[in-house]
């Protein structure tokens, strides 16, 4: 399949989840996070779940990282730019829904992109060699490009992986590993 047409069929297969579905994945997908071989760096940047796009509750990673008293990241969209601007999540920020219904920080100490070790990428799909699918922007792929070159890259999904996506493009930036309630995968630096 295409992305535009995994778009379409994981966005109907969220739809059909219920809030409890929601969250119990959600927990699964925090739990076997736990087992990746990533909790010894120090900045990851987690995007806050959007409801209305019934996206994995980050609540639950959120507890990890400052259980493990992790810096957290999180970003501020610009729609004219696809860019992001990070700030450290403190106990001062404050946050505030964008037109999107996205929350995000309204100001804060701002963490330059090559300071992030992790990301916790947001997806609509993914394959087995790592390319994801995303809402089409091209938000994440701007953003992963300006991070490090060894930045691991950790996305989360309630589904498991699709064979193959068909429209690949050079451009797009894969996957280092995909959590989903089930299962936990690790991609090769270089696809085969």
């Amino acid at each position: 399949m295409n992305k535009k047409e995994l778009r379409a069929k994981y966005k109907e297969l969220r739809r059909e989840l219920s809030s409890e579905q929601i969250e119990d994945k959600s927990l699964a997908i925090a739990n076997r996070m736990l087992q990746l071989d990533i909790w010894e760096k120090t900045y990851y940047h987690l995007f806050l779940t959007i409801e209305e796009q019934k996206e994995v509750e980050t609540e639950f990673i959120l507890q990890v990282l400052a259980g493990k008293d992790k810096e957290i990241v999180v970003s501020k969209s610009d729609f004219q730019s696809f860019g992001m601007t990070n700030y450290l999540l403190t106990d001062n920020t404050k946050f505030e829904k964008n037109r999107y219904n996205i929350y995000e920080p309204v100001d804060g100490i701002e963490v330059p992109n090559a300071r992030i070790e992790v990301v916790f990428v947001p997806l609509l799909a993914f394959d087995l060699k790592g390319n994801r699918v995303g809402y089409g922007k091209g938000f994440y792929d701007k953003f992963l490009a300006s991070c490090k070159k060894d930045v691991i890259k950790v996305g989360i999904s309630f589904f498991e992986a699709e064979a193959a996506i068909d429209d690949v493009f050079e451009s797009d930036i894969r996957l280092d590993y995909c959590v989903t309630p089930l299962t936990n995968y690790e991609f090769p630096k270089t696809p085969s």
